[in-house]
């Protein structure tokens, strides 16, 4: 019974590995993060020089001390409380420099290929109604002129409202 069971475990656990999404997702992970070092290295290379070129060359060199004096003692001890705003702007940066490729570079043109793809669709469904319709009227038509050509009796000997007489 325990055979059957790790049977079971590794067969459902095979079948959810191989669910399109999670390979999927798991490609998702690895671009992504080989994307993050693009992305990093465009901000460490060219953004926090740019904005290290007001002050200091590093954006990570920027800091607010809250208890005074900030630094190290002689035993070799930090001193203080520093801030490191300037790794928090590094990181904000990094994201955003991130989720605007993102955007711009994957989701907006997904976006408007499948909106395309939808209204391609939907003219064509259109198209469609608008046979089905007319081959609809194109029958009432012709039913309506066979019973016209009849006359008023059908064209049958049988009483109006009945059918071949039955």
């Amino acid at each position: 019974m325990s055979e059957k069971k790790k049977e079971s475990v590794l067969a459902g656990f095979k079948a959810f590995l191989m669910r399109g999404n999670v390979v999927d997702l798991a490609v998702a992970v690895v671009i992504g993060a080989a994307f993050t070092n693009i992305v990093n290295s465009i901000v460490k290379g060219i953004i926090s020089p740019l904005v290290g070129a007001i002050g200091t060359k590093s954006l990570d060199a920027y800091t607010s001390c809250l208890k005074d004096p900030c630094g190290v003692d002689a035993k070799g001890e930090p001193t203080g409380v520093k801030i490191l705003w300037g790794s928090v702007l590094n990181a904000t940066l990094t994201f955003l420099i991130t989720a605007a490729v993102v955007y711009f570079l994957m989701v907006l043109p997904m976006a408007k290929y499948l909106a395309r793809q939808e209204a391609r669709r939907r003219a064509k469904e259109g198209v469609q109604e608008t046979m089905e319709i007319t081959e609809l009227e194109v029958l009432k038509e012709i039913r309506d002129a066979l019973v016209a050509q009849r006359g008023p009796n059908g064209g049958s000997g049988a009483a109006p409202g009945t059918r071949d007489g039955f």
